[in-house]
């Protein structure tokens, strides 16, 4: 069944394939991206491109998540112009590195504001309604270094998506009476065929990261390259867009609550699926395990 989805973040990388995914799926998407007259006209203009070269309905939206004003008014423009919202994905984010320190706490702040609050704007937009309905299904697009190997020089980075993966949990249990479904992607470390590393940002304390370097010299580029040389050939993000499109196209109830896509095999799957069965094991024990499954 076609279902009317919110993609954030979509101009490029994960966001931009699951997009065009979604909607060669039978969906009708909207591409959340900032400044879609502006640094992204480009963007936006592939996104219509693509949706007329194939006949789907894929349409770039205004959204910029570190607006509260720009969450309502993309959730508001999805509304005019559909019946319902189905399916908010959470996927933009913002990548950062170099040594911890360097980082200002402001530095960290304008992180956390995209890869956490980024999601708490857009629910607060879009859950009113979904609620309303009692049903929807939120994805979101966490990472495995929440758990699985963390190289340094990327804390900040790591900091925050662990925040949003605990979020994404909380936010699980306290919709589910709602009959809103919760499906968390786990992506590995990909260092081809997106942005994120590319476009990573650079800690704003020179002083502090030139001492490091004393220390730690070229340990970023040590990193980036370890990370490469443990990637699989075959490795593909387009998989984790697959992913998310057999999720939004799996029956509710029987959606997965976690989907691990890293070809690199960092771990976070074994350490994921031991919290995950606490977590579980937990609210039965507490006698809240209807909380475990949407309502119907």
């Amino acid at each position: 069944m076609s279902k009317t989805i919110l993609i954030s973040g979509a101009s490029s990388g994960f966001g931009a394939l699951t997009a065009r995914l979604l909607a060669d799926a039978g969906h009708t998407v909207y591409a959340g991206m900032r400044n879609v007259t502006g640094r992204n006209a480009e963007a936006a203009n592939a996104a219509a491109a693509y949706s007329a070269e194939h006949s789907v309905t894929l349409r770039p939206v205004e959204l910029d998540v570190s607006s509260d004003d720009s969450a309502a008014a993309a959730v508001a423009t999805v509304l005019s112009e559909r019946e319902h919202l189905d399916v908010l994905v959470h996927n933009a984010g913002h990548m950062v590195t170099g040594p911890a320190e360097a980082f200002t706490p402001e530095q960290l702040a304008a992180l956390y504001d995209t890869n956490v609050l980024g999601t708490q704007r857009l629910n607060r937009a879009a859950l009113p309604h979904m609620r309303e309905r009692g049903d929807g299904l939120l994805v979101w697009v966490g990472s495995s270094s929440s758990r699985g190997g963390t190289p340094p020089y990327l804390a900040p980075y790591f900091a925050a998506k662990a925040a949003m993966d605990t979020l994404a949990v909380s936010y699980a249990l306290e919709l589910s009476r709602f009959g809103i479904e919760t499906s968390i992607i786990v992506p590995g470390s990909f260092t081809h065929g997106t942005n994120h590393f590319a476009h990573s940002g650079s800690p704003a304390d020179q002083a502090v990261a030139d001492a490091y370097e004393n220390r730690y010299a070229g340990l970023m580029d040590q990193v980036g390259q370890k990370l490469a040389e443990i990637e699989p050939t075959w490795a593909d993000p387009t998989e984790v867009a697959r992913a998310i499109v057999t999720v939004v196209d799996t029956e509710k109830g029987r959606r997965p609550y976690r989907v691990h896509i890293d070809p690199s095999d960092d771990g976070a799957a074994v350490v994921f699926a031991v919290g995950d069965r606490i977590r579980a094991d937990f609210l039965r024990r507490i006698g809240l395990d209807d909380l475990l499954h949407p309502a119907a």
